[in-house]
């Protein structure tokens, strides 16, 4: 396959970026799209010139750091992670345009990789639980329904990736904030900071500079891991009761 990539370029997060146009031939179809940009790069680093910056850790579609926005859609054209898109899912000599992650809240630190510290500081502000010290408690020892403990798990699937707030218009992050907060809530564990828990993790949200949600629905359109959108409206929920006890 023959390709045109326009790729963003940026040297820092205070620098002006812009988009930059590069020529690559001799991509496989089976390539991941992770591959295919390492293909460049050694091509890049044969010619002299930088190359470009991204994010990759696991390449197994579990830890969610391979961030891009592909031709505008988070993640690229399948509701799958970065590296497991494959360059089967473009044409040849299709012209692709890849950008980091856009939203304030997310500062791009160079070309496409951008700071997502703010995931980080929203899940210590109150997603956790509290523990005794001391040998852990037997599987068995705090019953869970399997309802709930179904739907923990679902929400506990979400890797931060960011997707969401990618997908966004209006750079929210509710849906991760949903899964956070519905994965804890859902458990017995999860009860002595149910309120504080919500309140402490909204009000960071709020500071971190992420948009408020509209129920647009592309964040779950985006998701990896098919994060269901009803999460919102368990955090909706969990925010309102906390505000009523807190008042």
């Amino acid at each position: 396959m023959r390709l045109t990539l326009k790729i963003w370029r940026q040297a820092n997060t205070a620098a002006k970026g812009a988009i930059q146009t590069y020529e690559l031939e001799d991509v496989s179809p089976d390539m991941s799209f992770l591959e295919m940009l390492d293909l460049l790069n050694e091509k890049l680093n044969n010619e002299g010139e930088e190359p470009i910056a991204y994010d990759s850790d696991c390449r197994e579609g579990i830890c969610g750091m391979c961030g891009l926005m592909i031709n505008g859609e988070a993640h690229g054209p399948v509701q799958t992670t970065t590296c497991q898109l494959h360059m089967r899912s473009f044409k040849d000599g299709e012209t692709i345009t890849i950008e980091p992650w856009r939203a304030d809240a997310f500062p791009v630190l160079k070309d496409l990789c951008v700071d997502r510290n703010a995931f980080d500081r929203m899940i210590q502000a109150g997603g956790y639980i509290s523990v005794n010290t001391g040998s852990a408690p037997d599987a068995h020892a705090t019953p869970v329904p399997k309802k709930n403990a179904d739907r923990a798990f679902d929400a506990a699937a979400c890797i931060s990736c960011g997707a969401c707030v990618a997908a966004c218009p209006n750079a929210s992050a509710s849906l991760f904030l949903g899964a956070k907060i519905t994965h804890l809530g859902e458990l017995p564990q999860g009860q002595p900071e149910r309120d504080t828990r919500v309140l402490s993790m909204v009000a960071q949200h709020d500071h971190e500079g992420f948009g408020h949600c509209t129920n647009i629905g592309q964040c779950a359109s985006a998701c990896p891991k098919e994060i269901p959108l009803d999460v919102i409206s368990q955090l909706n929920k969990d925010l309102r009761k906390a505000l009523r006890s807190s008042s």
